[in-house]
């Protein structure tokens, strides 16, 4: 037989999944608004009562609108990274085919009628001033994507393998940018044959 504190959070719902914490909603609802709307133009009076909460709340994890913008980044730092590690895994040994098979799902985001682009590529343009924190680390991940993307065109082979990755990650910031302003059917669906054909070219030389 159950005993009756059983019985009783069945009745209460205790025992379920735990609601969300003010701090994950905060940023749930801030990594929506920004990328969406864009960070400067949502104040956090906005964020907080999307997320049902208190400004007292927000600001006991995010000391200011600059370190929400920066943990909102930090987060989609995170998958960003995993969308490409998944790509390169699909993969093993094999750098062009990764490039491609990342870059394919860029392109079909592209195609999305709420696409937005590249969140970091956003903010930085947001925020020009070096030294922001929104902006530090839009800066530290795409030093980091050039960085493998460098390596990746010298495990291909290419003879100049600093232009190339350089070559590719202009086409990938091209895509972010052109995916916005045509949508769909624009150039940018085509970012993945484009990057190949660059490979296929550096390589000949």
């Amino acid at each position: 037989m159950p005993s009756d504190k059983k019985i009783e959070a069945s009745i209460s719902g205790a025992g379920t999944a735990p609601a969300p914490k003010a701090a994950d909603k905060i940023l749930d609802v801030a990594r929506d608004l920004f990328y969406r709307e864009g960070i400067r133009a949502i104040g956090v009076d906005e964020i907080v009562r999307r997320a049902g909460v208190t400004k007292p709340s927000l600001y006991r994890t995010f000391p200011s609108k600059d370190e929400l913008a920066a943990s909102y980044l930090r987060k989609y730092d995170l998958e960003f990274w995993q969308r490409f590690d998944d790509a390169v895994d699909a993969h093993p040994g094999n750098p062009r085919a990764q490039i491609i098979a990342f870059l394919t799902r860029v392109g079909k985001r592209t195609q999305r009628p709420d696409y937005r682009g590249c969140g970091m590529t956003n903010a930085a343009v947001e925020y020009p001033e070096h030294g922001h924190p929104a902006r530090v680390v839009s800066e530290n991940n795409k030093q980091e994507l050039r960085r493998r993307l460098r390596a990746m065109a010298a495990a291909m082979g290419a003879s100049d393998s600093d232009t190339l990755g350089d070559g590719l990650l202009l086409l990938i910031e091209g895509a972010y940018i052109s995916g916005q302003l045509f949508g769909l059917g624009g150039p940018a669906a085509s970012v993945a044959r484009n990057a190949d054909l660059l490979i296929e070219a550096s390589l000949k030389n």
